[in-house]
């Protein structure tokens, strides 16, 4: 009887692939007054802060109430940058604004998915979507993904991409960075590979690294076969 491999392992979910909240400051949108939904809020960045549980850079806001808030800053934030929430706020980098109000192509980020929940999509460094089109019940955009999506008009999102879209090109040089980092998002690192195995202990194992069967599995197999492409809609390269 072979071994049971990663994904029977990480399925049962034990404290080893677990992953723990490792953040410092839960992002969100401040209230959405009617201050907002009638003119503007201004405020101003007072500093730059980064947080271990997230990729994107963060600014901490101060709003002419006095109040704060820590918001994912734009790529090319600094401190002293004036930052407009709310309907009437201009469409400038880092600003606040409802769907509704920001014009077709326009880059945004930190998308409401309904009014007021403070952004929910779009929130990992370097990463945008662009408003394709608007009509009277929705507004439609496409995410970083490709998918196209339709959102209600008083949602509100970031004009801009998420600041540090630059952090997946510094390579890595020596394997414990990439061993802390996986040890991070409680992933394993290093990994052996299937093909590499005996085949009693992986469905790849064997066959002098080679897999041995097809790599495309079924959404519904069991964990011990569930390796490979799962669900895929395609194999093999695109053709140009």
């Amino acid at each position: 009887m072979g071994k049971r491999i990663k994904t029977q392992r990480a399925g049962k979910g034990s404290p080893k692939y677990r992953a723990t909240h490792r953040a410092e400051h839960k992002i969100k949108y401040i209230s959405y007054g009617d201050q907002q939904k009638k003119e503007k809020k201004i405020g101003e960045i007072i500093r730059i802060l980064t947080d271990k549980g997230k990729t994107g850079v963060l600014a901490e806001i101060v709003f002419e109430d006095n109040s704060k808030g820590i918001a994912f800053a734009a790529e090319g934030a600094m401190t002293g940058q004036r930052i407009e929430y709310g309907k009437e706020a201009e469409i400038n980098l880092g600003n606040v604004l409802p769907l509704r109000e920001l014009p077709e192509g326009c880059p945004v980020f930190n998308i409401e998915l309904t009014p007021g929940d403070g952004g929910k999509l779009i929130r990992t460094a370097g990463s945008y979507a662009l408003i394709l089109s608007k009509d009277k019940k929705n507004v439609y955009i496409k995410l970083s993904s490709g998918k196209k999506v339709s959102f209600l008009p008083e949602c509100r999102a970031t004009v801009g991409c998420v600041a540090g879209g630059g952090r997946k090109e510094k390579p890595f040089v020596k394997a414990g960075k990439a061993y802390h980092l996986m040890k991070s998002k409680k992933k394993q690192y290093p990994t052996v590979r299937g093909v590499a195995m005996n085949p009693n202990s992986h469905p790849f194992g064997g066959g002098q690294h080679h897999p041995g069967k097809s790599k495309s599995t079924s959404r519904h197999a069991p964990p011990g076969r569930k390796i490979g492409a799962i669900a895929s809609k395609r194999t093999g390269r695109k053709k140009r």
